[in-house]
């Protein structure tokens, strides 16, 4: 019976597989019908440029998708974070949330599997349909799991492109500051919406490669610009030196490892899904080889200063390096523009019946609707730093680390879930009560922490930001232009 039961898992694996690759090969883009050659296939073309760029569904390009994913304009808010927490704290909470995400995302990528491999037997085909969270959650849980999962991502991924709009803004403004950053904002705002044109995380097989390769850039840049710079006069470095701004700080750390809104929809798109487990923990010891040394480094050399500059770039002197960094951050801006919002419109679409839609032009009018609200979330809310401590608190708590762990749990709850799991505990804790117990660590830790103290701090300064600057700020966090004599000068 052992020997039976080893062979039929084996074998719901291997279609679990096939079944994938096939789905995710067969979708559909602008309206045609190619798709990805079997690279192994005696057949296939050895050099096809349209499949190099744009089919993409190896480990390698979901490791490209969550590196690339994690380090968007965060990086850029790290040094700020760090003026609230102090540089030991800040490097110990990077490494902390960073393991602990990468637990969940581990976690997540199992319970795909289980849901998937379930559906399988049933001989369900998802083929032009993209399985995402909350429909594992239903798939698990039930309906009222599918709720909460549903509301806290889509909230997420809504303010997750609200930053990104509000970031494109920040960060041109230091190369052109002939315009103020709200006008930036629906500048960007009308690019980021062409977003609505790419089919599926399938392909973004390019934008993912030159993503990273852009904050690769840009966070050596922060490190050896802040170094050759040296210290401000007078620099201080205080912190920790107040509650609120230790905890604000701390939330934003957490939101920067929290990219799994976006998982199931990697996995989705890779041939083989169940190389997944342990990307996002490889993606992320890179993250740190690019976020703790900028960080330490922007801050060692302005100190307090950036508790007034949540924008790394605004401390830095103009020059040709500084400039090139934030065209690469605009451009990879506007790539996690469209990660955050990607997994959006699927939902938009599964709503107004449009998913199954062959036509991309169809898809694309259909998906409109969606950039709206955000648009106008960046405009009336333009505090980055601020910003992302409060999604971190309320809204990435939730989603990257609480609701993996407790759907888990609830999942593998039984013995009979346990034995007939299609995949077991890991090597590195073999055991379902180990799992259990460390589960319940990071549901108990991110409740107080994260979500309770993080909450209170996160909010608290984003009350301040809108009491001080007021919502529609023109120009948040804008130096006092130095124009000719009666020239217009820039109002906050």
């Amino acid at each position: 019976m052992l020997g039976q039961k080893q062979a039929e898992e084996a074998i719901v694996a291997s279609n679990l597989s096939e079944s994938a690759e096939h789905d995710a090969v067969k979708l559909e883009e602008d309206g045609g019908t190619e798709k990805q050659p079997d690279e192994h296939s005696p057949g296939s073309s050895i050099f096809n440029v349209k499949s190099f760029l744009w089919h993409g569904g190896s480990a390698w390009d979901a490791w490209f998708s969550c590196a690339s994913n994690q380090v968007a304009q965060v990086l850029l808010t790290l040094p700020y974070s760090f003026s609230q927490l102090g540089i030991l704290s800040g490097i110990l909470f990077q490494i902390f949330y960073g393991l602990v995400g990468s637990w969940t995302a581990y976690l997540i990528s199992v319970l795909y599997i289980e849901y998937r491999t379930r559906k399988e037997k049933e001989n369900v085909s998802f083929k032009n349909h993209v399985i995402q969270w909350f429909e594992v959650l239903d798939g698990l849980l039930g309906p009222y799991w599918k709720a909460v999962g549903l509301a806290f991502n889509c909230t997420f991924l809504l303010f997750g492109s609200v930053i990104q709009l509000i970031a494109c803004a920040s960060n041109i403004y230091y190369i052109n500051d002939h315009l103020d950053k709200r006008t930036w904002t629906y500048i960007f705002g009308a690019c980021c919406a062409t977003t609505v044109f790419i089919p599926s995380f399938h392909n973004y097989r390019i934008w993912s490669f030159l993503g990273l390769g852009m904050t690769t850039y840009t966070a050596w840049y922060l490190t050896i610009a802040a170094i050759v710079h040296g210290q401000v006069e007078g620099v201080m470095h205080t912190a920790p030196a107040k509650l609120v701004l230790y905890f604000t700080g701390a939330t934003n750390i957490l939101y920067t490892f929290g990219g799994h809104a976006v998982t199931v929809e990697i996995m989705h798109a890779m041939w083989k899904p169940q190389k997944f487990k342990y990307i996002y923990l490889i993606a992320t010891l890179y993250v740190f080889t690019l976020t703790i040394p900028s960080a330490t480094a922007v801050y060692w050399a302005f100190g307090d200063q950036l508790l007034n500059h949540s924008n790394a770039f605004s401390l830095l002197p103009k020059t040709g390096f500084r400039d090139t960094a934030v065209i690469l951050m605009l451009i990879h801006q506007f790539i996690t523009f469209g990660f955050a919002c990607t997994p959006l419109y699927f939902v938009w679409e599964k709503v107004i019946g449009m998913h199954d839609t062959k036509s991309m032009c169809l898809r694309a009018l259909a998906r409109l609707p969606v950039v709206i609200p955000i648009w106008f979330l960046a405009i009336i809310f333009p505090f980055f730093g601020p910003i992302n401590s409060a999604v971190g608190a309320l809204l990435v708590s939730f989603t990257v680390y609480i609701i993996p762990s407790l759907a888990h749990m609830l999942t593998y709850r039984t013995a009979s879930a346990r034995q007939n799991a299609v995949e077991k505990p890991p090597f590195f804790l073999p055991s379902w009560t180990g799992m259990y117990v460390f589960n319940a660590f990071v549901v108990g830790w991110v409740l107080v922490v994260g979500f309770g103290f993080g909450g209170w701090a996160s909010m608290s300064n984003f009350v301040k930001q809108v009491d001080t600057f007021g919502l529609f700020a023109k120009c948040y966090q804008c130096k006092p232009p130095t124009p000719p004599a009666g020239a217009a000068t820039h109002h906050r």
